[in-house]
Parts: structure tokens; C-alpha cells; sequence
């Protein structure tokens, strides 16, 4: 399923603040949330903000290294869950040929903020982690919650 970034949140639980990435599949009404660490709620935000912050962080450099080694992200996947924690693949162009990595989420979708790589949501995983949109439409964005 085609899927974009719709944005990152933060909700508040018993455990402190907990950052969101919602993400947006196709015509569906509801989104995927996906629970995510701060610092990579906050490289989402900066990827889709197309946001300069004068060094690479860890996702651009990543991207520079990609590239210097002649390779392109072609696209992320979020593929699967299991026990409440989400899997993902980067899909990589090389001098090799096509290569697929695993990775994180969170890495997955900071990298393809940054490239508009496609982003892809596997039919199951979404089917068993959809929420209502209206759930989080409360919820702060990340960008106010880190400038405090």
C-alpha cells in the first residue's frame, strides 16, 4: 500500500511524553501510528521540513555515504509487526544492483522524508495497526514539544 508521512506527534502517556509518526495510506480513513524514539521523531520532522541544520545529522549522513558510494534509495517498506514492534526494509540502488536492508521504522521513514523515496505499508500491517485518525488530532506536534 502507498503510504506518505501525514506527521509526528507527540502523545502524552503515564510513562511521559511518547513521539508518533502517523502515517497515511492511500483513500483509507485511519492512519498507522508508530510509537518512535525523540531524536528520530525529530529527524522525521527536520526530513519533511526539508530543514538545514548545517551539519548532517545521522539520517544525512547516511544518505551523503549512500550516495558517495554511487548508491540511491529507491524505497522503505514498513513489512511487518510482531509484539507491538514495527519492521521495515530500505530498498537501495548500488553499483551491485538492487539490495534490500532491514532497519528500524523510524530510520526508514527519516530516510525517505529526506529523498521522497516511495513509502510502502505492508496490507496486514496496516489492517492490525490502524487507529482513527480523530485519536491524534489532540496531540501537539513534535516541532512545538522541542521548542519548549
Amino acid at each position: 500500500m502507498k503510504a506518505e508521512i501525514e506527521g509526528v506527534k507527540v502523545a502524552g502517556t503515564s510513562d511521559g511524553p511518547a513521539p508518533v509518526v502517523l502515517v497515511d495510506v492511500g483513500d483509507e480513513s485511519d492512519v498507522l501510528p508508530i510509537f518512535i524514539a525523540f531524536e528520530e521523531a525529530l529527524s522525521i520532522a527536520r526530513g519533511v521540513d526539508a530543514a538545514d541544520v548545517g551539519r548532517p545529522l545521522t539520517h544525512d549522513l547516511l544518505l551523503d555515504v549512500i550516495e558517495a558510494l554511487g548508491g540511491r534509495l529507491l524505497g522503505v517498506e514498513i513489512r511487518s509487526e510482531a509484539h507491538g514492534t514495527y519492521y521495515a526494509d530500505v530498498t537501495l540502488r548500488t553499483p551491485r544492483g538492487e539490495t534490500t536492508v532491514d532497519a528500524r521504522p523510524s530510520d526508514s521513514l527519516a530516510l525517505a522524508a529526506r529523498t521522497d523515496a516511495p513509502i510502502r505499508v505492508a496490507p496486514d500491517v496496516f489492517e492490525a495497526g490502524r487507529r482513527e485518525r480523530e485519536t491524534f488530532d489532540d496531540l501537539r506536534d513534535i516541532r512545538e514539544v522541542a521548542a519548549e
